[in-house]
């Protein structure tokens, strides 16, 4: 079916109307202003690592108490390697008693075995004991948590910074949904005797049973990890991980309005997730069967990004822009011959190779109405996909028709293609065009 131009300009500038709108109100949070969004989501296919689905994935936003996840990597690293075991005796120190809810309580000098430690985060979310688990495993929570900090680093996680064990209220603390997947991922890959731990519905301590903070385990099938999170900054949050006919997924969302509609959006995102990947598995291209996240609400289907890095690959190639807007602006400009006249908006830094006359073509990665959309677009695909684009000169420029054009320039012919050729591996539309 022939698309015209102008249906296809009607159609971007009601999708870009929405994203203007879902700035403002995403799953009924209401920013403090325009450029506070608490918002972000990522669902990742656990086995193979692709990311499935992406919004404001890289954006900093406060862990809470996911940072748990964290706490217990290093735990269970510990534990690994023989420098602590389950039946180790935590002493509660007065720090550690001091913290606030949600807590166990225990009074300074009790102890309680590393096991239960375990539950009690996993479980509970308690924070005294993540204060304890940090001291027992690392003498201090400040030398701990710059453990915790230098292990995300190691594992890709290149927005986190952790200052705490259990995410309490720090505006250095921060991290983002990928790296919440990565760091999710990295537990069931690296230490998957001690995953279990997330999967926990109940635990009795004392006579007191404690239900888990993470309600998808009592409600939704498959469902078996892994933690949530809440503090007035972060909104609530939540890291899930659901296995269907052998297939795992990671899904996060963060700055969800209340836990009842978190809960919900994770549960959406995990349906369609794994009835996007039943339809690529029944032969629908990934382009076409990613619509399924178009139709979510609270303005989720505005933007996405399918591709096919693993997770340790996330951090240099998954893309937070929309794939829609990024498919039908490259479907405008493929129909127009020649190009229009353009004039300069914005350079980067990279620097073209002039000696080689043939290296007169360009890449274009995508249209835009927005400069500032099309510069931040251009310089995340020159970072995801720096091997091909180190030596080009990127820009944006404006069109005559409104569009701001973001486009990598002085390739040789062979050069523009393969890099075109990578990028629409991963989904990503581009434009082979030659240069003036």
């Amino acid at each position: 079916m022939i698309v015209s131009a102008r249906r296809v300009s009607v159609f971007l500038a009601c999708l870009l109307s929405l994203f203007a709108f879902s700035a403002a109100t995403v799953d009924g949070v209401q920013a403090q202003d325009s450029s506070e969004v608490r918002y972000a989501s990522i669902v990742v296919d656990a086995n193979s690592g692709d990311v499935i689905f992406a919004r404001r994935a890289d954006s900093q936003r406060y862990p809470a108490s996911i940072t748990k996840v964290m706490t217990l990597y290093l735990v269970f690293e510990a534990m690994a390697e023989g420098r602590v075991s389950a039946d180790d005796l935590v002493t509660i120190s007065p720090r550690a008693a001091s913290q606030p809810p949600s807590k166990l309580g225990l009074p300074a000098g009790s102890r309680i075995r590393l096991d239960d430690a375990i539950r009690a985060l996993a479980v509970r979310s308690a924070n005294d004991i993540a204060v304890a688990l940090a001291e027992h495993v690392g003498g201090s929570e400040a030398r701990f948590a710059a453990l915790m900090t230098l292990r995300a680093q190691e594992l890709g996680m290149t927005q986190t910074r952790y200052v705490n064990a259990n995410g309490l209220p720090d505006s250095r603390q921060i991290s983002s949904a990928r790296d919440i997947a990565i760091l999710c991922r990295a537990v069931m890959r690296d230490f998957p005797q001690f995953y279990h731990y997330f999967g926990q519905r109940q635990w009795v301590f004392e006579g007191r049973t404690y239900n888990n903070t993470n309600g998808l385990l009592h409600s939704m099938p498959g469902v078996d990890g892994i933690k949530t999170g809440y503090t007035n900054a972060s909104g609530y949050n939540l890291a899930a991980s659901a296995v269907r006919d052998g297939r795992r997924l990671i899904t996060v969302v963060l700055g969800g309005r209340t836990t009842q509609s978190r809960n919900a959006h994770v549960a959406e995102l995990i349906n369609a997730g794994f009835e996007y990947e039943r339809r690529v598995r029944d032969g629908m291209t990934p382009a076409a069967a990613q619509q399924i996240f178009a139709s979510l609400g609270g303005g989720v289907g505005v933007e996405y990004a399918s591709g096919g890095p693993g997770v340790t690959e996330l951090a240099a190639a998954e893309v937070p822009v929309s794939a829609q807007v990024l498919a039908a602006s490259a479907a405008l400009d493929a129909a127009a011959a020649p190009p229009e006249p353009t004039r300069p908006v914005v350079t980067t830094t990279a620097q073209g190779d002039a000696r080689d006359p043939n290296a007169n073509w360009i890449v274009q990665v995508g249209a835009f109405r927005e400069q500032s959309v099309a510069q931040e677009w251009l310089g995340e695909v020159g970072r995801r996909f720096r091997d091909h684009f180190r030596n080009a000169e990127g820009g944006v420029s404006a069109a005559a028709n409104g569009w701001f054009r973001a486009r990598y320039m002085g390739f040789t012919r062979s050069a523009a293609d393969a890099a075109c050729a990578s990028l629409s591996e991963r989904n990503v539309p581009c434009i082979v065009m030659r240069g003036n």
